[in-house]
């Protein structure tokens, strides 16, 4: 029996005087205690956004198969069973206290938060950035945060940051949703997650794109499901604009991709419809010349493009055949990294395109057996940008700003038609493949940056996988049940916060 069980059993039922005034207080104490909680989780509740989606942009990473002309995005699902336990860390009460109210925000039990909380918070002290970002060029590894305008959300993310023991965060900022009218620019997200990331001593990679409808060209479809994204008329207006970020985050920001997956119209929508290889350079060498007169030591970094094979050079191209025509047009004199994306499909990272090795399992995909191409392998498509690179007589590395293998462990529901191939992977899966991925790409030599996509898309955008945001929930490493996926443990056992950093020779 509980303390207040057998208090009960023993209370008569006519108590003295001055013991029924105590019971009184009592129940009103707790009353009013109840009261300050409720109303507590209520206004978090309602400032998080978690259930509503908060208005989140879908960022879904791509991969297009062969056989058909629609854009195919890649993730990965597993068996829960599978999961692996996650090494244990401690943690600050203020962070189980945050974990504890989006918890009860998004109707999960107070044990499953406590459990994320007593996992997935920092034992050690924050990062002390010393080197620019643009001198340092040893491998480092960051993590893509769905920012939030709540602080208190975005504060325990950015715990879980420090608990991975990274140095680096991606942030993307829609530029549309942020200037929908020329010159009225709304800070609300921004001045939560750069000001809070840099207050942990985190860099900042800042992706920008999509322009606002009042910066397209005349004409083009902004209001077309699918070509609501698309490039400034004017390049000088995204100039404006990253002057004005900037400005107001001077030395804030460490490095910037400069738009996303130019060579997919859904990113690069005109009128009339063209993926203009030397329109982006232009738009690039633009920004570029924007930034660097602020904060020279801003790491540039080229759009990343999406993993595709064939395509008609109007809807869809290449992804190697278009960065062959953005070398030509200059694109390596512009930045100071070279964008890439590969999110993993069910392909492990060692494996090159011809000699996939056959899952233990039938798979769900098969395409990266049936249809070899290189845009299913994570390690022909990076080793294919850097032997352009390189016969092109130019040595800027690669900055993968999206890597990751999807899973649906420990979710509800199904991935959409174009992640079926998450599946095929297991949680346990997720983490050796990433793990794998890092290992390669220190090895390599080429890779200089890489973001490992997603810290916190289920926490944040929320956990329907029908949802608009469903298909990035199965790359967050935090599972609906507030438990740390297996690949947590694999990260924060590389403790890139403990490596000592140098500058690169002049």
């Amino acid at each position: 029996m509980t303390q207040q069980e057998t208090m009960t059993v023993k209370t008569p039922t006519s108590a003295p005087k001055h013991r029924q005034q105590v019971r009184n207080f009592a129940l009103i104490w707790t009353g009013v205690t109840l009261m300050l909680g409720a109303c507590t989780f209520i206004s978090i509740y309602t400032a998080t956004g978690i259930v509503a989606g908060s208005g989140n942009r879908n960022i879904a990473p791509a991969a297009v198969s062969l056989t058909n002309d629609a854009t195919e995005e890649a993730s990965d699902v597993t068996s829960v069973a599978a999961i692996a336990a996650p090494t244990e860390t401690k943690v600050p009460a203020t962070a189980v206290a945050q974990a504890a109210t989006v918890e009860a925000a998004t109707a999960t039990t107070a044990s499953a938060a406590n459990s994320v909380a007593a996992t997935a918070t920092p034992t050690s002290a924050p990062a002390t950035p010393t080197i620019a970002a643009v001198q340092d060029t040893d491998f480092d590894l960051g993590i893509a945060v769905q920012k939030s305008a709540d602080p208190n959300a975005y504060k325990l993310y950015i715990d879980w940051v420090n608990g991975l023991k990274l140095n680096w965060v991606k942030l993307q900022t829609t530029w549309r949703d942020a200037e929908q009218v020329k010159g009225q620019i709304d800070w609300t997200e921004l001045d939560t997650s750069i000001n809070m990331t840099n207050a942990a001593n985190v860099k900042v990679m800042l992706g920008v794109t999509t322009a606002p409808a009042w910066a397209r060209d005349p004409g083009a479809p902004t209001d077309q499901p699918g070509h609501l994204d698309g490039p400034p008329k004017n390049p000088q207006d995204l100039a404006d604009f990253l002057t004005a970020v900037f400005t107001r985050y001077k030395g804030k920001i460490h490095a910037v991709e400069v738009w996303n997956e130019v060579n997919l119209d859904r990113e690069w929508s005109t009128a009339p419809q063209k993926l203009d290889p030397s329109r982006y350079v232009t738009l690039l060498k633009t920004a570029r010349d924007a930034v660097k007169a602020i904060d020279p030591n801003v790491l540039i970094i080229s759009a990343a493009l999406s993993p595709v094979g064939g395509g008609n050079g109007v809807n869809y191209l290449d992804d190697q055949a278009y960065m062959d025509k953005l070398i030509a047009a200059g694109m390596l004199d512009f930045a100071d990294c070279v964008g890439a994306h590969h999110n993993g499909i069910n392909v492990p990272p060692d494996a090159d395109y011809k000699h996939i090795p056959q899952r233990s399992k039938p798979v769900h995909f098969d395409g990266p057996w049936t249809n070899p191409d290189h845009s299913w392998a994570f390690k022909s498509t990076l080793e294919g940008y850097a032997q352009k690179i390189k016969t092109a007589g130019k040595t800027n590395k690669l900055c993968v700003t999206e890597f990751g293998w999807p899973t649906v462990d420990g979710l509800d529901g199904q991935p959409s038609a174009n992640f079926v191939f998450a599946l095929d992977n297991s949680a346990s899966d997720q983490a050796q493949f990433t793990d794998k991925a890092i290992e390669e790409m220190e090895q390599w030599g080429f890779v200089r940056l890489a973001f490992l996509w997603n810290l916190n898309y289920g926490p944040q955008a929320g956990w329907d996988l029908s949802g608009p945001s469903g298909d990035n929930v199965l790359y967050s490493i935090i599972n609906k049940d507030w438990n740390p996926r297996p690949v947590w443990s694999v990260i924060e056992a590389r403790n890139f916060r403990a490596r000592a950093r140098k500058v690169a020779a002049p």
